[in-house]
């Protein structure tokens, strides 16, 4: 495209439910209660994990970042998205775009590697107990975060970078809450295959790999339960997987929903499938957040019994 013809675009406009009134107020409220849960749900879990010292295991070590994780995500769209429903102002700065980009990017590469990491402790912890504090050391699974974060973010630096450096050539309505990397590049006026080359190495390296370790981990645990003589014995090892694999469920059933599910390639127009899209997003944005914390905690006795004794410290002189 000549050069002329373009069109410096520095903001993007976010339709959201745009011409639907009565449901973007339902959202509003949605939206607002659920984010409080995410914070406070996770927000208690950092504090027990952290202040609690029964709790200072690798486990709880994971899932305290994860519970960081799901806060500066959540963070990153929920308030904007709550504030344009008020003003009705949709549009986002480029800049701001591109914050939101990165951050997507890197929470969800680093809790991809996260719910890695995890099984992995579940399968040490089960399979092979009497060198679980030997293999399962401080400074193996602080080490083993550590590289889960730094992979996330360098990333999300190389796809936010390949993304928004693309040619935006004056069309700049995202049909969605957010900016989703998907319909960002749907809006470049430029050759975007190194950008699907490079996302489909990334989803190789940060989703399918993190899935084959944890179904070989989950493998080789259920092959010990089944040969444990114990009855409570299995009973315990298998509760101490099932938050685990509940939320793996969640996360990645709602992931490669979103994307395997064939896209509208309609940018302005609204019907039923783009709606569908948009509530599986929701879902996967704020949802999935939201339970985590529930869904760890509601059968965890460590964790009911540490967030008891914060509580009493603090209350009780």
């Amino acid at each position: 495209m000549d050069k002329n013809n373009q069109t410096f675009v520095s903001e993007f406009l976010l339709l959201g439910l745009s011409g639907y009134p009565k449901t973007e107020i339902l959202y509003f409220v949605i939206m607002l209660v659920m984010y409080l849960v995410i914070l406070t749900g996770n927000g208690v879990l950092i504090i027990a994990s952290i202040f609690d010292s029964h709790l200072h295991t690798p486990m709880y070590f994971f899932l305290c970042n994860l519970s960081f994780l799901d806060i500066c995500y959540t963070t990153s769209f929920v308030p904007s998205t709550l504030v344009s429903q008020i003003s009705k102002k949709r549009n986002i700065s480029f800049s701001g775009c591109t914050v939101q980009m990165f951050v997507a990017f890197a929470m969800g590469s680093t809790e991809c590697l996260l719910l890695g990491m995890m099984a992995f402790d579940r399968y040490v912890a089960i399979c092979n107990p009497l060198r679980y504090s030997i293999i399962m050391s401080k400074e193996v699974y602080v080490s083993m975060a550590s590289a889960s974060w730094f992979s996330g973010v360098i990333n999300s630096v190389v796809q936010t970078s390949l993304a928004m450096q693309l040619p935006f050539c004056g069309n700049n309505v995202i049909n969605d809450f957010t900016c989703e990397v998907l319909a960002v590049l749907k809006l470049a006026c430029a050759d975007i295959s190194l950008n699907i080359v490079t996302m489909a190495i990334s989803n190789m390296a940060f989703l399918v790999l993190p899935l084959l370790l944890i179904f070989f981990s989950y493998v080789f645990i259920l092959y010990t339960i089944l040969r444990m003589n114990s009855a409570t014995g299995r009973r315990k090892a298998f509760s101490t997987c099932s938050a685990h694999l509940t939320v793996v469920g969640i996360f990645y059933g709602t992931v490669f929903f979103m994307y395997a599910k064939p896209k509208s390639q309609d940018l302005t127009g609204e019907d039923k499938s783009r709606i569908s899209d948009k509530v599986i997003s929701l879902f996967y944005g704020v949802v999935t957040p939201m339970l985590n914390p529930i869904i760890y905690s509601l059968r965890n006795k460590d964790v009911k019994a540490a967030i008891k004794y914060i509580l009493k410290q603090k209350y009780i002189p």
